[in-house]
Order: C-alpha cells, then structure tokens, then sequence
C-alpha cells in the first residue's frame, strides 16, 4: 500500500479526481461557470484510464448522456451549476424513478436565471430536494473544504451504487474555486462500492424485484443479456408501465423507503463547542469555514456559542440538531447562508420552538466575513 500524498489542489478538481478513484468511467455535460473546471479534468484524466468523456450539446444532453452511460454499466457523472441544474430536473426525475445510479455536482452560483455567474451563493439547496416533482429519497452533500470535496465524492458514488438512484453534490462557487492542501489516501484503500448485479438466470430476471433486504433490485447494464425496459413512468416489477394502485404504491414506497431506512448510514454532520453553548450556529458549505472561524473567537471571549454544520443537506440532521438544542439547552440558533434562508426554514422546523432562530441572509455575491458572523452573535449573547 502507497502512503497517502498531498496535493494542493483546487475544489472543482478534488471532485473530479474523486470520482475517477471511486471509478467514475463516463462523464458527460456542458461547459458553465462556475463547475468548468470539473469538465476539464475529466477530459484529461478519463482517456488515461480508459473512460470516456462527452460534451453535449446543452444540459439535458449532459444529463441524458450520463444516465446512458450508467445503463451501459459505467459509474457516470455530470456537472454544472444553477441554470444548468435547472434543466436538469426532469431527467434526474427520470433518474430517480428508473433507479438509475448517476452523481450530479452542482457548484452553486447567483440567481435566478443566469443571475451571478461568477459569484457564490447557496441558492439551490430547495432545489436539490424539490426541484423535480413527484416524491423521491434525495441525498445531497455541501462539502466545506477541498478535502470534503474529495471524501464526498468518493461517498456519492458509494451511495448512488448502493441505492440506485442520483446522489448530488452541492458545492458552492467558493469551495469549487478555492485551492487548499488536500491528503490523498492510496486509491486501493478506499472502501468502494459497486451497484449489486443479478444472479438469476436470464430467462428468470425480474428487473425491479426488490430484495426485501434493502429494497434495491440488482441492476443489469444493457448488453449483459438480461432484458430490461427503461421508462420514466411508473413501472411494476417487469419495468413495464402499469395503472394497478398496488404496483404504484408499491413502486413509489419503495424508492422512498430504501433511502429512509438506511439514514443513519447517509446522515453526516460536523459539531463543535456546543456542550455548554447557550448559542448555537448552524451553516454549511463555504459560510461554515467564516462561521466556525467567528465561533472560535467569540469563545476566546468567553461567549458560549458552539457550531453545527450539516454535511448531508438531504437528508437533513434534524433529529441530530433537535437533540443538541433540547439536550443542552441552546437558547438562540443563528443560521447564515447565502440565499433568503432556504435552509433556515428546514433548520426553525426542526427545533420546533426549543429556541429563538434567527435568520440572516447575504445576496450579493460576495461570503459572508467572520466579523459580521461575530456581530450577529454579539447581538443576542
């Protein structure tokens, strides 16, 4: 085994190299600011190891060509940001009623429309959840640092095999952009994960008979013999479409249910200082690093404030955040984020009234400073 190395590497390209170590083979999308740079390092790095890289023509053929190339038995991403991720929605409807295994990387930017294109903001985090309709498990990670980038992506592809669906990666344009040293493990250390595949005889395959164990049906890739129909409708077990109440209750439970049941194996969240906090500060994504910095000087001061960063926005840590604030007594919850407080909403439901939360927002383009962090703490300790 290979010691592990550093690098000093930009966030964007932890991501792509992440991937390609937990065997990302295919990638396909189109070129937007502020995610580029992801595109760019698997157009180098996928011919070396024998993948396959594609530039579409927009959007929905990035996503359309990835969810293609999962079918033909490939681990396949795709990547972009706010307008792209917009477009995306459909197909990753598509992704998640099909059970087709795909990581989506959204590194966020301003909005609406084409909005701030240069510029950070959190934005999309609703989005991630509900930006497709009809009823779905979504698992989506903020990562905080160059290091997470890497770790999350390898843990996305993990979770998009184990549970056949897409797993998103919600990076901001900060994080996507900013370069910081970064261990590397040996790639044959990894713990990796590959979809299950069938067992049975061709003539015995029943392409989405579930096993009871996990509610997740091994998946044949297109040329392995087995006969699959894909379809975006709802499907009973044959993959064929079908009107019977009980298949379709089945079909939908199920695709929630395999996710639901296993969250506490997805559920990720970072914790600090908050056993004697009276004040707690919750953030994610790249306003977590300003708002851990501002709660570490605040307790130099002897303020009791303490710090919660969810690292899975979805599924949220809200039984792991309600406990901290009933279980030691947290007074105030403080929630910056760079958008009107899509998260805040989540966070106030969560507590349900065990403390006063305060929202506080930043639009303009720009991350929030320590020292506004530090005022708004300053306000109500």
């Amino acid at each position: 085994m290979k010691m592990p190395r550093a690098e000093f590497w930009q966030g964007n390209k932890a991501i792509a190299m992440g991937g390609l170590d937990a065997g990302c083979r295919f990638f396909a999308g189109y070129p937007i600011t502020p995610s580029t740079e992801i595109a760019e390092v698997m157009a180098e790095e996928l011919p070396r190891c024998g993948g396959k890289f594609i530039q579409m023509e927009d959007e929905i053929g990035g996503i359309a060509a990835a969810i293609g190339g999962s079918i033909a038995g490939k681990k396949s991403m795709t990547g972009t940001s706010g307008p792209g991720f917009s477009l995306k929605q459909e197909l990753l409807g598509y992704a998640y009623i099909a059970e087709i295994p795909l990581v989506c990387v959204d590194v966020q930017r301003g909005g609406p429309s084409t909005g701030l294109p240069t510029k950070v903001s959190q934005s999309d985090v609703m989005q991630a959840r509900w930006g497709t309709h009809g009823d779905h498990a979504t698992i989506a990670f903020a990562p905080s640092s160059v290091q997470e980038c890497y770790d999350l992506s390898v843990c996305a592809f993990n979770f998009a095999e184990r549970f056949r669906q897409p797993v998103l990666i919600m990076a901001d344009e900060v994080i996507g952009h900013m370069r910081e040293r970064i261990v590397l493990p040996d790639v044959s250390s990894l713990e990796l994960v590959d979809r299950k595949k069938p067992s049975c005889l061709q003539s015995e395959f029943v392409p989405y008979l579930a096993d009871d164990r996990d509610d997740v049906p091994p998946m044949a890739a297109f040329g392995d013999g087995y006969r699959w129909h894909v379809t975006g409708l709802t499907t009973n077990d044959w993959g064929f479409p079908t009107n019977s109440a009980a298949d379709i209750d089945k079909k939908i439970t199920r695709i929630l249910r395999k996710v639901d049941r296993c969250r506490e194996d997805i559920v990720a969240y970072a914790a600090e200082s908050f056993e004697d906090a009276e004040i707690l500060v919750v953030s994610y994504g790249c306003v977590a690093r300003s708002a851990l910095r501002a709660v570490r000087e605040m307790r130099s001061r002897g303020v009791k404030v303490g710090h919660f960063r969810p690292v899975t926005l979805w599924p949220f840590a809200d039984a792991e955040l309600e406990g901290i604030v009933k279980d030691y007594g947290i007074k105030h919850v403080i929630v910056p984020e760079l958008n009107m407080g899509q998260m805040f909403l989540e966070i106030d439901r969560t507590i349900h009234g065990r403390a006063e939360t305060h929202s506080k927002t930043l639009l303009n383009g720009e991350l929030f400073k320590p020292a506004q962090i530090i005022s708004y703490i300053e306000e109500v300790a």
